[in-house]
């Protein structure tokens, strides 16, 4: 499989969600573009590839329609230089630091530049641009930096906010922005996405692309993260209870160290809530009732995740005090 996920900045194709570029393009087309967009659907389905592909049409990039509707040439300056991220006209906030390494949140200094980079004219293109990455990423003080910046709308400047989860934001923000809605897109679709650019069988394939809901992006993660291994792992786990394998438990812990720790334990949840929650979908199903110990398990394999990371707890520690709980529930 391939080494790295690309970055959206180096991605040129975009599966699927011909609407939403068709109308982002009407709009631009006709100069009635918006100031602010908000690109919300599930993490992975395509928004941030799509927020690059309208930053370089934007930003000076002649169409080429062998990408797309808003299809840009990898070989021209404009996206050459936003590959390079040395693009005077474009401005993205995300969690990467400059440092390399994921933050907690976007922090609200980084917002704050927003309001000095609209206040200066294009240096070399149509437009400033924008992209935050996602939106749901900002601090409470950083999204009240990008509130006062959609409140002043600035000339010739277009924001575009990468949203998995618009419901958190601040209601303001939404009221502020046009909406794209990216929808999930076909299974088959997400199947032949994957099998073109790993080399997963065609079973792993369809199991990737259901287990990230319609999201190619979310697949082509999951599959370079190796995800079916941990899948298998967590079905072999769930279905031993409540006897356990501590050989297969040790071997899992020792997953969480590193700097790849904390996306295998994770990944390890993920997969673990689904496949509890599709248990308890399919004993509702049979008429069992009783179901509510299941439930609050479920509940705590999303939930405990969040706090380790939070409050930086031991992963090795919290895995074993999951694997408690689910097998103090099988034995009741």
């Amino acid at each position: 499989m391939a080494e790295a996920a690309p970055h959206p900045r180096e991605v040129f194709d975009l599966i699927g969600h011909q609407a939403a570029e068709a109308a982002f393009e009407e709009a631009r087309g006709r100069g009635r573009l918006h100031h602010a967009w908000l690109l919300t659907g599930t993490e992975g389905v395509g928004k941030a590839t799509f927020a690059y592909r309208a930053a370089r049409r934007l930003l000076g990039a002649p169409l080429e329609p062998a990408y797309g509707v808003l299809g840009s040439s990898p070989e021209h300056p404009v996206s050459r230089q936003i590959i390079a991220r040395s693009h005077p006209d474009l401005m993205v906030l995300e969690r990467i630091g400059e440092d390399g390494k994921v933050r907690k949140t976007i922090p609200v200094d980084e917002a704050r530049k927003l309001t000095d980079f609209f206040s200066k004219s294009p240096a070399s293109a149509p437009h400033r641009v924008a992209i935050i990455d996602a939106a749901d990423d900002l601090n409470v003080n950083a999204a009240n930096a990008v509130l006062k910046t959609l409140e002043e709308p600035p000339p010739r400047g277009v924001i575009l906010l990468v949203s998995h989860s618009p419901g958190g934001l601040l209601p303001t923000i939404r009221s502020r922005c046009r909406r794209l809605t990216f929808g999930a897109l076909p299974e088959e679709e997400v199947v032949a996405f994957v099998s073109s650019r790993t080399t997963a069988n065609e079973e792993d394939a369809i199991r990737l692309a259901r287990m990230s809901k319609g999201a190619p992006g979310k697949a082509l993660a999951l599959a370079l993260a190796g995800a079916v291994g941990v899948d298998d792992a967590a079905k072999e786990l769930l279905q031993s209870m409540p006897a356990i394998d501590e050989a297969l438990a040790q071997a899992l812990a020792d997953r969480f160290r590193g700097g790849e720790g904390a996306a295998q334990f994770n990944l390890l949840f993920e997969r673990l809530a689904e496949r509890v929650h599709a248990h308890v979908v399919r004993l509702a199903a049979e008429g069992y009732g009783g179901l509510d110990r299941w439930a609050s398990a479920w509940e705590m394999l999303q939930r405990l995740p969040r706090e380790v990371e939070a409050v930086n707890l031991d992963r090795a520690d919290a895995f074993f005090t999951a694997l408690a709980e689910l097998r103090a529930l099988t034995r009741a």
